[in-house]
């Protein structure tokens, strides 16, 4: 499936609320004032869940790149879309997408320093998976 950037928007927004420790009825409520239309909220949402079922294993490819800044020492903006990313990259988005959108989304919400360490991430990721390709 095909995401539009207010979709990841709303997907990265509720799995920050989910790392937070927030609930599915605030988290649902708080999507009412993020861009978009109903659709899109649901589609975030559902993104959102999915991703977030998916973070024990992003959260160990991601901790294999990145052991001087452990999972648990990434900022949760940062932290919650590599593994946005990771989950696109290894279901039905092409892997350059989402890290374009990945790396556009930090430029938006997070440090000026998170878009080149998103990126640099996600390449590495990238690598590995299209050199896991080449090896099936």
């Amino acid at each position: 499936m095909a995401y539009s950037r207010d979709i990841r928007r709303c997907a990265l927004q509720a799995m920050y609320q989910f790392d937070a420790g927030g609930d599915e009825e605030d988290i649902r409520r708080s999507l009412e004032n993020s861009p978009g239309d109903d659709a899109i909220h649901q589609a975030g949402y559902d993104l959102a869940v999915r991703a977030w079922q998916q973070r024990e294993a992003a959260d160990t490819v991601i901790a294999e790149l990145t052991p001087e800044w452990p999972t648990h020492r990434q900022p949760l903006i940062d932290r919650n879309l590599l593994r946005l990313a990771h989950f696109e990259m290894t279901t039905d988005t092409p892997p350059k997408v989402a890290i374009n959108e990945a790396v556009e989304l930090a430029k938006e919400y997070s440090t000026e320093k998170s878009p080149l360490f998103i990126n640099g991430v996600l390449d590495r990721i990238y690598k590995a998976l299209r050199h896991e390709g080449m090896e099936a």
